[in-house]
């Protein structure tokens, strides 16, 4: 079993983050993304869609999808749930990661991959036809942010942690969308104390350097 991995990019980390608080060690293949290994042969026999990451079973089956790859280990091993133990716990981690993807990680992708020169006719993640960039996107994602963050302050004011009373996989998304957004120039505004305080928490976790 591997993982193809790539240094700087948000689903990756993600995966690294929670395999970090579960304790688990895997065998990482890095794919260098500057160079466009991603869309290269020898990855894309991996996963056609020229998305990172990628989790290669011994059997040769691969799951893609940074979310659906911690699923996948979750089942492995419960312990630490990260996905919740209840049916009201596990509904409001889905919910709030649903929101994190949608809300907060979506502007930062609109605004970075619409905006930033690297990425003209790739404005979208992965192998596609030529995809030109709609600069209005840029605006409509600052905006989305806005809302976002003001949203996700208002959840955590008294509160330790986002989605229930213990550290989740929200709580992973959030912290990774928050530090990919900062490539977007999309920051935390000063007024929302409780999401500086969460994310200068969370960032102390041992696993938020992985």
């Amino acid at each position: 079993m591997k993982l193809y991995d790539a240094e700087f990019a948000p689903s990756p980390r993600r995966v690294r983050i929670f395999l970090a608080e579960k304790g688990i060690e895997i065998e990482r293949v890095m794919v260098d993304l500057r160079r466009n290994e991603h869309l290269a042969d020898p990855y894309l026999r991996v996963n056609p869609r020229g998305a990172v990451p990628a989790l290669e079973l011994d059997d040769g089956e691969v799951i893609c999808e940074s979310a659906a790859i911690c699923r996948y280990f979750e089942a492995v091993q419960p312990a630490p749930s990260l996905f919740g133990t209840n049916p009201l716990d596990i509904g409001r981690i889905e919910s709030w990661t649903r929101r994190i993807e949608s809300d907060g990680y979506a502007a930062a992708v609109y605004a970075f991959r619409n905006v930033h020169p690297a990425f003209q006719d790739r404005a979208a993640p992965g192998k596609w036809p030529a995809m030109p960039q709609i600069p209005e996107l840029g605006a409509r994602g600052l905006i989305m942010w806005g809302a976002f963050i003001e949203s996700l302050d208002a959840r955590l004011t008294g509160r330790d942690w986002i989605a229930t009373d213990a550290f989740s996989f929200a709580d992973i998304s959030a912290l990774v969308t928050i530090d990919f957004a900062r490539a977007a120039k999309f920051e935390v505004p000063d007024n929302c104390r409780a999401v500086a305080r969460w994310h200068a928490a969370v960032s102390t976790r041992p696993s938020a350097a992985a």
